[in-house]
C-alpha cells in the first residue's frame, strides 16, 4: 500500500512539475487596436492559426487565411464568422512548399490588398520529403516558404505603419543544429526513413525561424516594422499528420493529457501581435507571453546572415 501511495505521490508530482513548466499556460493581455487592420496568417483553417483568427477576427482585423486547402479554409471561415459576427475573414491559396505559389499569392495579395499591417508565419508541419521545387520538406515549408513571403511582403509593411512579422518556431529549435555547407548542396536539414532523422530536421528548421528572426530584426533597423520569433507551448495540433501510426498511438493519450489546446497554444503569438511596447524586443524569441534568451547558436550573427544569404539565393532573389 505504502509502496502505491509513493508511486502515485510521484506520478502526481511529476505532472504538477510538468504542467508548469514544459506545459505551462499562459494569457495574452496585449490590446492593441487591430480593428480596421489586415492581418495574414499561414495555414490558420486549423490549430493554432484558426484559434488566433478567431480572436483577431473577434477585435474586428481582416483576416487573411492563406491556406493550401481551400475546402478546409472555407470551413474554418464559416466557423469564425459564426462564432464572431465577423464578415471580413477570407481565403488565399498559398502552398508554402511551393515557391510559384508563394509568388502568385503575393503577386494577387498586392494588387488587391491595400493595407498589410500583421503578418502571421504560422504554418508548420513534421514530416519526410521534398518540395516541389526539390528541397526537403520542412525545410522548404517551415523556413524557406515563409523567408520568400515575408521577403515579398516587407515593403507593404512598411507602408502601414507599426507592422509586425510573427513567426512560429518551437522549443525544438534548442536541439537544431545547421550545416550550412550541407545545405547548399543537399537543400534539405535532414532527412531519413526514421522519425528520430526528420525530428532532427524539423529542430534543425525551427532554429532557421529564430535566426531569420534575428536577422530580419536587423534589417528592419530604421523602419516601424518590428518581428518577433515564437513557442507557442506543447499543443495537440495536425503539425504531426504525417507521423507514422503507432507514433499516433503512442502520443495520442499524452497530449490527451498535457498538451496545450489551440486556444492556450495561440496566447504568445496574440502577445507578439497585440502587446504594446515590445516594439524594442524586435527580433527576440518569446514563450508563456514573455521575452526568452536563446541559445548561442540561435542569435550567431554570422549563421544568421549567412543563412539569410542562402535563403535569398535558393529563392532566386540574388
Amino acid at each position: 500500500m505504502f509502496h502505491l501511495l509513493l508511486l502515485a505521490g510521484v506520478v502526481l508530482g511529476g505532472y504538477i512539475l510538468l504542467i508548469r513548466t514544459l506545459f505551462k499556460r499562459s494569457k495574452c493581455k496585449g490590446n492593441a487596436a487591430i480593428a480596421g487592420k489586415t492581418v495574414i496568417i499561414t495555414g490558420g483553417n486549423t490549430g493554432i492559426g484558426k484559434a488566433t483568427a478567431l480572436h483577431l477576427a473577434r477585435k474586428g482585423a481582416r483576416v487573411i487565411l492563406a491556406c493550401r486547402n481551400r475546402d478546409k479554409a472555407e470551413g474554418a471561415i464559416a466557423d469564425i464568422q459564426q462564432e464572431t459576427g465577423s464578415t471580413d475573414v477570407c481565403y488565399m491559396q498559398l502552398d508554402l512548399a511551393s515557391l510559384k505559389s508563394v509568388r502568385c499569392f503575393t503577386e494577387t495579395f498586392l494588387k488587391t490588398e491595400s493595407r498589410l499591417d500583421l503578418l502571421i508565419n504560422n504554418a508548420g508541419l513534421v514530416g519526410d520529403g521534398r518540395t516541389e521545387d526539390g528541397f526537403g520538406i520542412q525545410f522548404g515549408v517551415n523556413h524557406l516558404g515563409h523567408f520568400l513571403l515575408s521577403y515579398l511582403l516587407l515593403e507593404r509593411l512598411k507602408e502601414a505603419g507599426g507592422g509586425r512579422v510573427v513567426t512560429l518556431s518551437s522549443m525544438a529549435y534548442c536541439w537544431g543544429h545547421i550545416d550550412l555547407e550541407a545545405l547548399m548542396v543537399n537543400r534539405h536539414l535532414g532527412t531519413g526513413r526514421y522519425s528520430w532523422q526528420f525530428f532532427q530536421a524539423y529542430c534543425n528548421s525551427k532554429l532557421c525561424n529564430v535566426l531569420f528572426t534575428h536577422e530580419l530584426a536587423k534589417r528592419l533597423k530604421g523602419s516601424n516594422v518590428t518581428c518577433y520569433s515564437v513557442h507557442p507551448g506543447v499543443v495537440k495540433t495536425e503539425l504531426s499528420r504525417h507521423v507514422s501510426l503507432w507514433q499516433k498511438v503512442f502520443i495520442e493519450p499524452v497530449a490527451r493529457l498535457l498538451f496545450l489546446d489551440p486556444e492556450a497554444g495561440a496566447q504568445t503569438t496574440l502577445h507578439c501581435s497585440l502587446q504594446e511596447g515590445i516594439e524594442v524586443l524586435s527580433g527576440r524569441y518569446f514563450s508563456c507571453c514573455a521575452v526568452q534568451e536563446v541559445c548561442a547558436e540561435a542569435r550567431d550573427d554570422v549563421v544568421a546572415r549567412k543563412l539569410w544569404e542562402i535563403s535569398e539565393s535558393l529563392c532566386g532573389l540574388s
